[in-house]
């Protein structure tokens, strides 16, 4: 690459700038070094979770406190997926994600936090075996989904929401397979459900098969029971 006239450098030197420590740190959020960091996340990534056995991703909200009968909810699950065999990972942080590493590391489970850096501190949970913090939630999200064989969101807020549609996107459009999406607590959930099976199927947005999708639920025990089939789907394609 070629600079002439007004847009060459003549301050510093490229070794310069590399070997000075001192000065300016604009240089970290430029995009080619941008691109080096969003490649060392995914190489860590990779490294970090490749020997991670089978797993479940419990999302939910972190704003919910540990009295709350969702907390306690998730504690169950995280208990139930690790008596079955399954290691679970969550975002990481408080609330239902701390409750589903606390339940699966309680029964002695293999239990994972996948953090994301955040405007305002959070944190990885005390529950959590095996920690990565991410600076990209794309980064994050697809450690996510290739290291997981379903998702199970308890009630949550717009980060839940997002990974479920993000997951049953890439269901719908098969960029994953056999890979069941379980929403767990039917009175928060039955209302987006009706508004999908109602006014985006009335519409013509989405399909019947579509809806099969999601699988609605109160029961954690039906709840892994849905991973297990699915994960023996999975096992008999493979």
């Amino acid at each position: 690459m070629v600079l002439r006239g007004e847009h060459r450098n003549e301050a510093t030197t490229t070794d310069q700038r590399l070997l000075d420590s001192r000065g300016p740190s604009d240089w970290v959020h430029t995009d080619p070094w941008r691109v080096l960091r969003i490649q060392a996340e995914f190489v860590e990534g990779f490294g970090a979770l490749a020997e991670v056995p089978r797993a479940v991703t419990v999302f939910g909200s972190a704003r919910t406190p540990r009295e709350h009968p969702e907390y306690e909810q998730g504690r169950q699950l995280g208990k139930a997926l690790a008596d079955n065999g399954f290691a679970v990972i969550t975002g990481g942080g408080p609330g239902v994600m701390e409750a589903a590493n606390r339940g699966c590391k309680d029964a002695g489970g293999f239990s994972v936090g996948l953090g994301i850096e955040l405007p305002f501190e959070q944190g990885l949970n005390d529950w959590v075996d095996l920690g990565i913090n991410f600076r990209y939630f794309f980064a994050r999200k697809t450690m996510f989904v290739k290291y997981s064989q379903a998702f199970v969101c308890l009630p949550g807020g717009f980060g839940t929401l997002d990974e479920l549609f993000e997951a049953l996107t890439l269901v719908q459009t098969k960029k994953v397979t056999k890979f069941p999406v379980v929403l767990l607590g039917v009175d928060y959930w039955k209302g987006l459900y009706d508004w999908i099976a109602g006014a985006v199927l009335d519409g013509g947005k989405v399909g019947d098969k579509d809806l099969t999708l999601l699988h609605l639920t109160d029961d954690v025990d039906d709840a892994v029971k849905v991973v297990h089939e699915a994960y023996r789907a999975w096992e008999d394609v493979h």
